[in-house]
């Protein structure tokens, strides 16, 4: 059986971060360490039913569907920057990497929400605590995976590092699939850890310098029904600049 998460409390989270490069929390957890109620991170869960197909994938799925924004966060601050293409350099991202993938927008609906703001401040305090107080260029992502032809895969480019210095995974949602398991690797070594996330707004973050992750492709968890899905917030959190052709 798969293993749950191994959550940590919120007081050890920049412990666990430092010392072994990732750490889980809890919902309870992330609702204490951004100040806000599980109902106000709940109430942001409706937008990822309208997430648009991503067009961009070249292994010719149909079973990803995402929204893309982006922002810089100075101390308290968080600001939204104009929209601009999502670039990966093919060193992280062998599938994908080296071409520049236009996507919808987040809705201002979802962004506008004060708990965003607590979400993106909150953890890019985490990071300031860890690598010092800086402006940090988020790359928000919207992810819904599902089981429409069979098999959905979360992250089709396999195991990977996202050439940013930490990434946050948040399951969102997760409905009539199994599958899912996520796997994480010291970067330069073989240990590892896997669990499954099954409680919406458990949340994982990861310093990317140190570790690499992948989550296995899901299936049905019924034969007879092809609607199910995962949804997950991904965060990417980088030092002076977002990634891009000219500032890989």
């Amino acid at each position: 059986m798969t293993p749950l998460p191994p959550s940590v409390p919120v007081t050890s989270l920049t412990t666990a971060l430092a010392s072994i490069g990732h750490a889980v929390l809890a919902p309870d957890g992330l609702c204490s360490l951004i100040d806000a109620d599980e109902a106000a991170l709940m109430a942001l869960n409706g937008s990822w039913d309208d997430l648009p197909p991503d067009t961009f994938l070249r292994d010719g799925g149909r079973y990803r569907r995402r929204r893309h924004s982006c922002f810089v966060v100075r101390s308290d601050a968080v600001q939204r920057v104009p929209h601009r293409p999502h670039w990966q350099p093919l060193e992280y991202n062998a599938l994908h990497g080296g071409l520049e993938r236009l996507f919808e927008p987040m809705q201002a609906a979802t962004i506008d929400q004060p708990v965003w703001t607590r979400l993106l401040r909150g953890l890019s305090a985490v990071c300031s605590e860890i690598k010092g107080e800086q402006p940090w260029f988020v790359e928000a992502h919207q992810f819904r995976i599902d089981t429409i032809d069979g098999i959905g895969r979360p992250t089709p480019e396999g195991a990977h590092r996202d050439g940013v210095d930490f990434v946050v995974v948040a399951l969102v949602d997760r409905r009539g699939v199994k599958g899912g398991e996520t796997r994480v690797f010291d970067a330069d070594g073989p240990t590892g850890i896997r669990f499954t996330m099954t409680e919406p707004w458990t949340l994982l973050m990861l310093d990317d310098e140190r570790v690499i992750h992948e989550t296995t492709p899901i299936q049905p968890l019924h034969a007879d029904r092809t609607d199910g899905h995962r949804d997950t917030l991904v965060l990417t959190f980088r030092r002076g600049g977002f990634q891009g052709p000219n500032n890989a």
